[in-house]
């Protein structure tokens, strides 16, 4: 299989994955719903491993999928690493992109990813503006730069956004906390609980769960801290102060570490949220630099994201 064919193959693969449906991915592509299915039959077929569930609702990724599924990335990020080493030897884009990104995710997964985009791409450099500001990531300095990444709902429809990851978040508690006061085994319970919580501007979907088939608000009645800085909470539930619900991006490593406890989970990893992790910008056309940095991100991050990857590997085994 040529080059381009194995990134069609993979990536036709990965975008099944993302939205559950044939004929979403096909969509993404000049391609029908049953040509997308009969590629997909084929990459199973040469896999000797199913990697989709299908159903007259859904297509849902096996064990087996999901791992394939981060082993493509790696394979994807690769090949464009190496076409952007190719380029640079020639025509590569240069100059400067100027990206402002929220503080933590910035310091755990934002600045790595640039800084192995950077190693590939010497023509390139990146101004990187970590900032703590929510009004900051409404995209009101785009023109001063060139992408503003942004987790939460879009704000507004101008804004040409990009979708690089997908969100999910997660209630947990540290070991110490759980053996003080109990661990809640259905999110009614948590009312009874010491939370940890926004003061101010809470995440549309924080503290909300499906309970007998409706989407309800479950939160601990007492909040020993609130703060506007999901890293202030992180602190305080690694603390044994209470229980927060907090996305997976922060808390996958402290939770794989059993530092943190996941609660609910019984069934793996909650759904994921409506919303995404973006890439805003202004122009509908992006530079060719700024398109080199965001298709490198998309393959770096994507749905299911790594940190979700390795946390759903964890979840699968038996706590202790």
């Amino acid at each position: 299989m040529n080059p381009d064919a194995l990134t069609d193959q993979l990536e036709l693969f990965l975008d099944v994955l993302e939205t559950g449906s044939f004929s979403a991915a096909a969509r993404r592509h000049p391609l029908t719903p049953s040509a997308v299915a009969r590629r997909i039959d084929a990459l199973e077929r040469a896999m000797g491993s199913s990697l989709f569930n299908r159903t007259t609702h859904a297509v849902r990724v096996t064990p087996a999928g999901l791992a394939f599924a981060e082993r493509a990335r790696r394979i994807l990020a690769e090949l464009h690493l190496a076409r952007a080493e190719a380029v640079s030897l020639s025509s590569a884009p240069e100059g400067l992109i100027r990206i402002d990104a929220p503080s933590p995710f910035g310091r755990r997964h934002l600045a790595p990813a640039i800084a192995e985009f950077l190693r590939a791409n010497p023509g390139l450099d990146v101004q990187l503006r970590l900032i703590d500001s929510f009004i900051d990531l409404q995209g009101e300095h785009l023109g001063e730069v060139d992408i503003v990444v942004r987790i939460g709902p879009l704000p507004d429809s101008r804004l040409v956004a990009t979708p690089l990851a997908s969100m999910t978040r997660i209630v947990c508690a540290s070991p110490e906390y759980l053996r003080r006061r109990g661990i809640p085994r259905s999110p009614l319970e948590l009312e009874q609980h010491d939370g940890l919580d926004w003061d101010s501007l809470a995440p549309p979907y924080a503290w909300r769960f499906e309970v007998d088939g409706k989407l309800q608000l479950c939160k601990p009645k007492r909040l020993r801290q609130t703060s506007n800085n999901a890293e202030t909470l992180l602190f305080s539930a690694l603390a044994g102060l209470g229980v927060a619900h907090l996305p997976t991006w922060m808390s996958s490593e402290h939770l794989q570490r059993g530092e943190l406890i996941p609660l609910f989970c019984e069934q793996g990893l909650p759904a994921i949220e409506p919303v995404s992790i973006y890439a805003l910008r202004l122009e509908r056309e992006a530079s060719p630099r700024t398109r080199l940095l965001l298709s490198f991100l998309k393959q770096r991050f994507g749905f299911p994201p790594p940190w979700d990857q390795a946390l759903q590997a964890s979840l699968a085994i038996p706590q202790q």
